[in-house]
């Protein structure tokens, strides 16, 4: 489809949207990878020797395709085994063009000299910038340390004195905000808390990251307003003019964002570098920025994806999710509408396929996104009387949510990051400066592919939260028991799930577009394999499954990561006919390992259909549960019907057939598909009707799936 009639698409959907008052902005965190690289960096650790380079590339190059905004160097996370903050580049832009930096260039976007530039005047800079402040109105005064960052200018906007007094003001002599620990209360600046704003500031130093022109280094403080941030900006513009200043490289605080800016940042992650991308007021424009980011990572050699050796395609390796919210706080629609989270956590219980479908390889209770009903059994039961308590009151504070819901979306260790729905910045009085923002993530997302298939997500979330401010269409939490992790775990329930949330929307007066729901649908690769034997078929699809922690869990929370025994996989088996005759279908069946293997009898779009799982373990971790259990090259399973003498044998390889190398990493998607079909191998074979399939224990068997760990030739 044509770029142009897909933002046709959105924009009628945006129309179906905005038609019900219901006002929803919608971010993103897109994370890329080096899919062809193998290093810690790009494997599994968020720091290394090459990401730097590639942020500073990526930043560029969004800065080129909109130019007029301004590049900052400001803080990262910090987890608790880390000794600094990560670094994080940002970008400043103004949305409708209200200011434009016109200041001299961050050093990343500074031309090369063609000869050794001269160094610049620090203390001229820094007596023209005071000057410049004090023109615009404020209070300012300059003064030096014998320190890094020596020179630094103390302003006020209120009209009151700025009074550079390192006695009664020993935090005038602070280190920068780069060189130390982010306080366990947060990233704090108590002067600006009182109205004091620090800059501190020298010359570049010649060994900076950077080799282009010499310029000036700016630390900035914790700014009120986006109004004031831009007098500062422009303060700024006329002091390097003033001193022909040829690049400034702005770093500290996080600025002031309001709907009138568009911050974005480049920041580090396990394997991959993660876009914090500024949220827009619907689809149509979320597209537009999508765009813009997946074409500069892939022109700096950075992708959404992996493919694997094998040919299995991933996404990226740090997830993609989504962050909802309003122009402002309290214009949230969670806010606006304080009985809409409580009908989301309603609506996300009773549909798991918007939990699982879209989400990366690890989820259950142990993953980034667990749901809440994988908490404990008690916290769940406890989360019901909450909602029940919500639903009496006519208008509860936007306080009074978060407080009531808060205990119940984390994971079972408690902690509110990982939680399928992250509330942290909703309305949290606890987390200073952002905590009250009107604002939940939704984490159980990976990586989209494309930028379409980002956007469909975004149609899809947007669509939910204006259906759910109006109507409450689940009205009790459900207790789905064992089918959450059987039956949903296979990709057919899944569909017919999500069929079920795109029957509600059209039911609601938003339907969505066939094209939305197809790139919804078709957003995994999960397909493996089909055959075709005499009529019936046999597909092969990857299904999810649910991977337990291991090890010293509570010592584990201290990192970004945590080590999980991901040895155990599953398959779903489907059984239909070509000629969609439902009377066929009966005498089909399928064996693995001489065991039939029961199926259910489901109906899809064409007819009937037989579906079922099927567990095994595909490689023998280092670290793990189980050593007891081997592991699995090839799962065979031999297609039968009771009237036919010959039978289809059809083998799945995990890899090569030959159990060959491959010559690398697949060079492109359609490598990589063929490899994955090399890896589906099917035969006739001769059927002898005298021998009869072997019964599975119980033990081995549910509702929806067989597991063939359970067996005893599973034993090594």
């Amino acid at each position: 489809m044509e770029a142009t009639e897909f933002k046709h698409i959105l924009k009628a959907q945006d129309e179906q949207v905005c038609a019900t008052g219901v006002d929803v902005w919608v971010g993103m965190e897109p994370t890329f990878t080096q899919r062809f690289a193998e290093t810690p960096e790009w494997l599994n650790t968020a720091l290394g020797p090459e990401k730097p380079d590639y942020a500073d590339r990526l930043l560029r190059e969004v800065c080129l395709r909109q130019p007029g905004g301004v590049v900052l160097r400001t803080l990262g996370r910090q987890y608790g085994g880390e000794d600094m903050p990560r670094w994080s580049f940002g970008y400043y832009q103004a949305r409708q063009q209200q200011f434009r930096w016109d200041g001299p260039p961050d050093p990343l976007l500074a031309p090369l000299p063609e000869e050794a530039a001269p160094q610049v005047d620090s203390e001229a800079f820094w007596r023209a910038l005071n000057t410049a402040l004090l023109q615009t109105g404020w209070q300012s005064s300059a003064f030096t340390l014998e320190q890094a960052l020596p020179y630094r200018v103390l302003f006020r906007c209120d009209g009151k004195a700025a009074q550079a007094n390192v006695l009664s003001k020993p935090e005038l002599t602070r280190a920068s905000v780069h060189a130390q620990k982010i306080p366990l209360d947060g990233l704090l600046d108590p002067l600006a808390q009182e109205g004091d704003f620090l800059l501190c500031l020298d010359a570049l130093p010649p060994d900076a990251a950077h080799p282009n022109p010499s310029g000036i280094l700016i630390e900035l403080p914790a700014l009120p307003s986006v109004a004031v941030f831009v007098q500062l900006l422009q303060a700024i513009t006329r002091a390097a003019r003033e001193t022909a200043v040829p690049s400034v490289l702005m770093q500290g605080f996080p600025p002031p964002v309001d709907a009138s800016v568009a911050w974005t940042t480049i920041t580090p992650d396990p394997a991959v570098i993660e876009i914090n991308q500024a949220p827009e007021p619907d689809a149509e424009h979320f597209y537009a920025r999508c765009e813009l980011f997946y074409s500069a990572a892939r022109d700096v050699g950075l992708h959404p994806y992996r493919l694997h050796y094998n040919g299995v395609v991933s996404d990226s390796g740090g997830g993609g999710q989504f962050t909802l919210g309003g122009t402002e706080p309290m214009g949230s629609p969670f806010i606006r509408y304080p009985q809409l989270l409580p009908r989301l956590i309603r609506y996300l219980n009773a549909h798991p396929a918007l939990s699982y479908w879209f989400a990366p390889p690890s989820i259950g209770s142990s993953s980034q996104s667990p749901r809440v009903d994988e908490n404990l059994r008690e916290s769940f039961n406890e989360l019901a009387i909450a909602l029940e308590q919500l639903e009496r009151l006519e208008n509860p504070s936007a306080e009074f949510i978060w407080r009531s819901l808060s205990p119940f979306l984390v994971d079972p260790s408690g902690n509110p990051h990982r939680s399928e729905l992250n509330i942290e910045k909703l309305w949290n009085p606890y987390l200073p400066g952002r905590g009250c923002l009107g604002l939940v993530e939704f984490r159980a997302f990976r990586m989209s592919r494309s930028p379409e298939c980002a956007a469909a997500i975004a149609v899809l979330l947007r669509s939910i939260l204006a259906m759910l401010s109006t109507d409450d269409k689940v009205m009790a939490l459900l207790d789905h028991g064992a089918d959450l992790h059987d039956k949903y775990a296979l990709p057919f329930y899944m569909q017919k799930d999500l069929q079920a949330v795109f029957a509600d929307l059209a039911q609601a007066h938003l339907p969505l577009h066939e094209e939305i729901q197809n790139l919804l649908l078709q957003e995994p690769v999960r397909f493996l394999g089909k055959a075709v034997f005499h009529g019936c078929y046999l597909e092969l699809h990857q299904a999810l499954e649910f991977w337990p922690l291991v090890g010293d869990v509570a010592s584990q929370e201290r990192g970004g990561s945590r080590l999980i025994d991901a040895s155990t996989t599953r398959l779903q088996i489907t059984l239909g006919m070509e000629t969609h005759n439902p009377i066929q279908i009966e005498g089909w069946e399928v064996w693995v390992d001489g065991y039939r293997v029961p199926m259910q009898v489901e109906q899809d779009a064409y007819g009937l259909v037989k579906v079922t799982g099927v567990r095994y373990r595909h490689f023998q971790p280092m670290i793990g549960l189980h050593p007891g259990i081997a592991a699995r090259n090839t799962v065979g399973f031999v297609l039968r019907h009771k009237g036919l003498d010959e039978a289809l044998e059809v083998t799945y390889h995990e890899w090569q057939p030959q159990g060959l190398p491959y010559p690398g990493l697949p060079a492109d998607m359609e490598e990589a598909t063929q490899r994955r079909n090399e890896r589906f191998i099917c035969q006739v074979v001769p059927c002898d009707a005298g021998i009869h399939p072997k019964l599975p224990p119980d033990s081995a068997v549910s509702a929806y799936c067989l597991d063939l760990r359970r067996l005893s030739d599973s034993l090594p």
